[in-house]
């Protein structure tokens, strides 16, 4: 399949009531058609990897070639200036964590792209930062909890940023760090701890915070935590 063929058969399967879905969920529609994860991960598999028919179909700007595109897209191939290129077209949370949970969390350059991208300004841009190193948690092998200590650090500097989608990424990574391992479980904790005495007038801080510390306490996080590192 060509990016045409791919375009006209994504327009076939255009769902207007799933679009307005989407929206409601806080997802950019505005160059969506309104076709599901389940639909759009079977074509994926179809298609198989294709780098240069991943750069085309991200050119074609529309929100589901996107997603097609992250997921084709060959992990050797990829560099950090691509990383830097599709992230700064991000515009709507879906593909942001897709291209963090998919891709991004899997190259060489994911650490580096993590400390890099929280100093952005651009909301998805920090988003994809915060996303990233949630991501890592999961696919990150090594059993080495420097780079996750030195990530709290951003965690506490960007506690305070008050957008909906940066709150969300950076208490998502929070929790992740804290469900990696015990002792990562204790500095999540002590983290969370800092962020309230740090930022004690900020909402965003706040709620980051008192959410990830609920999860951090649950004793059926902790059982879980225990089981995985036997």
């Amino acid at each position: 399949m060509n990016t045409r063929e791919i375009i006209e058969l994504l327009r076939s399967l255009e769902n207007p009531e799933n679009k307005a879905g989407m929206a409601r969920f806080g997802i950019n529609a505005e160059n969506a058609f309104g076709i599901s994860m389940k639909t759009l991960e079977p074509i994926a598999r179809k298609i198989n990897k294709n780098h240069e028919l991943a750069l085309e179909l991200w050119e074609t700007g529309f929100h589901e070639a996107r997603i097609l595109a992250i997921l084709i897209a060959d992990l050797k191939k990829i560099t950090p200036e691509l990383m830097d290129k599709w992230t700064a077209d991000f515009n709507s949370w879906d593909i942001c964590d897709q291209a963090a949970m998919k891709l991004y969390c899997k190259t060489l350059f994911a650490w580096q792209k993590v400390f890099e991208w929280a100093q952005y300004e651009q909301e998805f841009v920090r988003r994809a930062a915060f996303a990233t190193l949630a991501a890592l948690c999961l696919h990150y092998k090594e059993k080495n909890n420097e780079p996750f200590e030195k990530s709290l650090e951003l965690i506490i500097k960007y506690a305070r940023d008050e957008r909906n989608f940066v709150k969300k990424a950076v208490n998502w990574a929070l929790r992740q760090i804290g469900k990696r391992n015990l002792e990562l479980n204790r500095k999540a904790i002590e983290t969370a701890e800092a962020i309230l005495r740090a930022y004690p007038d900020s909402k965003s801080a706040r709620w980051i915070a008192r959410d990830a510390l609920r999860e951090l306490h649950n004793e059926k996080t902790l059982e879980r935590i225990k089981k995985k590192q036997k």
